[in-house]
């Protein structure tokens, strides 16, 4: 099968990934810092070197690092976490439903208020969030790349924007981490969440919430932290304040290797995907039919539609007739289909990875060239 279904979940994964989990799994049984054992110090050297690689590479404390089993739960953290009764919270109409739902449930509950911006009336997001700042506004939420469409928000903008509002600045980089570069002090990101198992290169069951300097996140899980034992209370230091209960130690020894697959070649990699989305979304620009709705990225984002056809028929078509895996409907991001007008029928995504190849995407353009003809 052709695989194009990466902004999901990556499909390659490099056999330093694979090599470490499985290591782990048959020869390292222990619970990592629980015990004193050769084992269990071992493990938590593997937990603890994988928090040193992603605070190299995105510019964080180790100690900040928070390990979740995905993004979704990184992002709740976050928003449940800082949470400030009867605050104020802007977010983008590209948030994932990740970040849209805790939001809403804020909302309805009488939490929070809430406002999401778009891009519109000729106006930039950044001018568009800016425009929303109340007094009370303390978070801003928005996502690094949309998962719809490719599209790379100005993340560094937005952060000096919240930091020159004092405002805490969330990033989902759910599908930017791995893709594009984003560095906590530099974007003056304060919470940034990430998915392992996408351009990370990692093991699904992965998630990370790194914790900037100074900002203060309050538990949502109380429980065994392997330290501070007779205390009742959560301790207060990270990153046992927001991890609790045994984590998982294979996903986490992968992911150590996917990052560092990552870091050394991110710019290669980016480059390759601005080809490969370029290349696709010029060969589909000429079928009759296709109304293209992303520009070249480095996220590897191509999404389309084809006049009268639902997306999920094209993607089923795509999987039974041509052993093609993309992804069709709303991608867990409605307000970005709302803007976008593609509601009703949703849109065919094609993701890619480096993996992929040219002869891959000519292959996939031939058979959507087919599609429409039938």
């Amino acid at each position: 099968m052709i695989y194009f279904d990466n902004a999901a979940t990556g499909g390659f994964k490099p056999s330093a990934v694979t090599d470490a989990a499985i290591t782990v799994m048959k020869y390292l049984l222990a619970n990592p810092g629980r015990s004193g054992h050769r084992l269990s110090v071992t493990g938590a050297k593997a937990v603890e070197n994988c928090r040193t690689v992603i605070a190299e590479t995105f510019n964080a404390s180790p100690e900040r690092v928070i390990f979740t089993k995905n993004c979704t739960e990184a992002l709740n953290v976050a928003i449940f976490g800082t949470v400030k009764r009867g605050g104020h919270v802007i977010a983008t109409t590209f948030e994932h439903n990740s970040v849209l739902r805790p939001l809403t449930h804020l909302k309805n509950t009488g939490e929070i208020s809430l406002d999401i911006v778009c891009p519109e009336n000729g106006k930039d997001i950044v001018s568009a969030i800016k425009e929303k700042i109340r007094p009370n506004t303390y978070l801003i939420a928005a996502t690094s790349v949309s998962n719809v469409t490719g599209l790379t928000l100005p993340v560094k903008k937005i952060g000096e924007l919240c930091d020159e509002h004092g405002i805490l600045f969330l990033c989902d980089g759910a599908q930017g981490g791995g893709h594009i570069n984003l560095d906590m002090k530099r974007d003056r990101i304060n919470l940034l969440a990430l998915a392992g198992h996408k351009g990370l290169y990692g093991l699904m069951g992965s998630g990370v919430l790194v914790v900037g300097d100074g900002v203060e996140v309050s538990p949502l899980m109380f429980g065994g932290t392997g330290s501070e034992s007779m205390n009742l209370d959560q301790p207060k230091d990270y990153p046992d304040r927001l991890e609790c209960g045994t984590l998982n130690l294979p996903a986490i020894a992968a992911l150590s290797e996917g990052v560092n697959y990552v870091k050394d070649n991110l710019n290669t990699f980016s480059e390759i995907l601005l080809c490969y989305t370029d290349a696709m979304i010029k060969k589909l620009s000429r079928i009759s039919g296709v109304k293209l709705f992303s520009a070249p990225n480095a996220a590897g984002i191509v999404s389309f539609s084809i006049n009268g056809l639902p997306s999920a028929i094209v993607a089923d078509a795509l999987n039974c007739d041509y052993d093609v895996a993309v992804r069709g409907g709303l991608h867990c991001a409605p307000l970005t289909h709302k803007y976008l007008g593609t509601e009703e029928d949703g849109l065919v995504r094609a993701s890619l990875s480096v993996q992929n190849t040219y002869r891959e995407i000519n292959y996939f353009t031939s058979a959507i060239e087919r599609i429409c003809r039938r």
